[in-house]
C-alpha cells in the first residue's frame, strides 16, 4: 500500500447515476454483473471499502450466516479492485473457510451499487461521532482495526438486501451510517417462508 492509495480512499467514488433503492415487496434490480439464481433466495451485502473494520465484521458475520443456512445463497459485493479485494480477504481471520453458498463479486466501477440505490454518502454518514466511537469499540472488543486501504472509497454507501426465490426484496436497504452492521438473522428470517413453505401450515 502507498500513501497515495490511502489518500485516494478519501475521494468520492466515480460511478453511474444512483438509482432509487429497491423497496421491500418490489422486484430486485436486474444487473448483468450480479447474476442471482432463479428460484433460490439470496442475501446480498454491499461492503464499504476493503480495509474498513465495519466491512470486516460484516463479511465475517455473512460468512457465518452462510455456514448456518446452506439453502440460501450469500453474496458479498466489493467495490475495491479484484487484487485489493483478494488480498484483503486473505488477511481476514480463518481466510478460505467460507462455504460453497457464499461468493464474492467485485464491482470496481460501482455499477451494481448504483443499480441497487447505493451511491456516495455524506460527511455525517462517514465521520459522525457515533461511527468514530464504533471504530474504537470494534477494535477494543473484537480486535478488528483498520487495515490498509489499497482500493475503494470511504464515501461509498454500504447496504444489504434479502431477495426471495421469485426475485422480490424481502428485507434490507442502504446503510444509514458507516458503522451499521447488518443483522443477517433478520435477513434469513425474512426468507424462511420462501425456503420452508411448509412452515405456513
Amino acid at each position: 500500500m502507498t500513501y497515495m492509495q490511502e489518500l485516494g480512499s478519501w475521494w468520492s467514488p466515480d460511478g453511474p447515476p444512483t438509482a432509487e433503492a429497491p423497496q421491500i415487496g418490489r422486484r430486485a434490480p436486474d444487473t448483468p454483473k450480479l447474476q442471482l439464481q432463479p428460484g433460490r433466495p439470496v442475501v446480498v451485502v454491499y461492503l464499504r471499502h476493503c480495509g474498513c473494520p465495519f466491512s470486516e465484521q460484516t463479511y465475517l458475520n455473512l460468512r457465518e450466516a452462510a455456514k448456518d443456512h446452506k439453502d440460501i445463497e450469500f453474496v458479498a459485493v466489493s467495490h475495491s479492485d479484484e487484487e485489493s479485494t483478494n488480498k484483503w480477504m486473505a488477511s481476514l481471520p480463518q481466510a478460505g473457510s467460507g462455504s460453497s453458498n457464499l461468493r464474492v463479486v467485485v464491482d470496481e466501477k460501482v455499477e451494481i451499487y448504483a443499480a441497487w440505490g447505493l451511491g456516495p454518502s455524506s460527511y455525517a454518514h462517514v465521520l459522525s461521532p457515533w461511527s468514530m466511537l464504533s471504530v474504537w469499540k470494534l477494535g477494543k472488543e473484537k480486535g478488528i482495526w483498520n487495515r490498509p486501504t489499497e482500493s475503494g472509497s470511504r464515501w461509498q454507501t454500504a447496504g444489504a438486501y434479502a431477495v426471495d426465490g421469485s426475485g422480490i426484496v424481502r428485507w434490507g436497504g442502504p446503510a444509514q451510517r458507516a458503522d451499521e452492521i447488518p443483522d443477517f438473522e433478520k435477513a434469513v428470517q425474512s426468507l424462511q417462508e420462501d425456503v420452508h413453505p411448509e412452515a405456513k401450515l
